[in-house]
């Protein structure tokens, strides 16, 4: 059996569909709460959503649920293709969006910005950049997918996230309330 680290979700973390649709509203809101200051966006195309231990354990239920998997292999199967998001010790995992309206648009930007996904980083207070981690296998020939799943190790919370490709050089500070809900994240990933 592969070890669980202490911030993944374990299959006693996931309750049976039925039983989770009868509080699913109440605990679809204060999933959303959870959210927000996980929300970030960089410019006009890019968010970076980033996950932890309850946010993953909110998108495991609502996937059980939708489908209605009941079968024991199943949902131990979703609970580790999300844990994988959340990354390991150190790390912060996130999906970064590219979110591009128009269809004539979007592929030729996704192409252009081929490369992208080695170009994003987290910023520490002392200036160091950290590079996220990207698995290869997302990105197709000669273009990005539009969603991308990251990993960012480090050692304290960033105050900054960016990205210093050419066609797309931006950065944003993150306010208080982002940069507390990373640290705590990367903090039960230490524990």
């Amino acid at each position: 059996m592969t070890r669980v680290a202490a911030h993944h979700i374990r299959r006693a973390d996931i309750v049976d569909w039925q039983t989770y649709s009868d509080d699913r509203e109440s605990l679809r809101a204060a999933a959303l709460e959870i959210k927000k200051p996980r929300r970030i966006h960089l410019g006009e195309h890019l968010t970076f959503l980033f996950e932890n231990h309850d946010t993953i354990r909110y998108q495991i239920q609502e996937i059980t649920r939708a489908e209605q998997i009941t079968r024991e292999s199943s949902i131990e199967l979703e609970i580790e293709t999300y844990n994988v998001m959340l990354g390991g010790h150190g790390q912060l995992g996130c999906a970064l969006l590219i979110e591009i309206e128009g269809e004539a648009e979007r592929r030729p930007l996704l192409e252009a910005w081929f490369g992208l996904q080695e170009c994003l980083y987290a910023e520490l207070d002392d200036g160091t950049r950290v590079r996220a981690e990207f698995d290869p296998a997302q990105v197709g020939r000669g273009r990005l997918s539009a969603v991308q799943y990251l990993r960012f190790t480090l050692g304290e919370g960033p105050v900054r996230l960016g990205s210093d490709f050419p066609a797309l050089e931006l950065a944003v500070d993150l306010d208080t309330e982002q940069r507390s809900a990373l640290a705590s994240d990367l903090a039960a990933t230490l524990g």
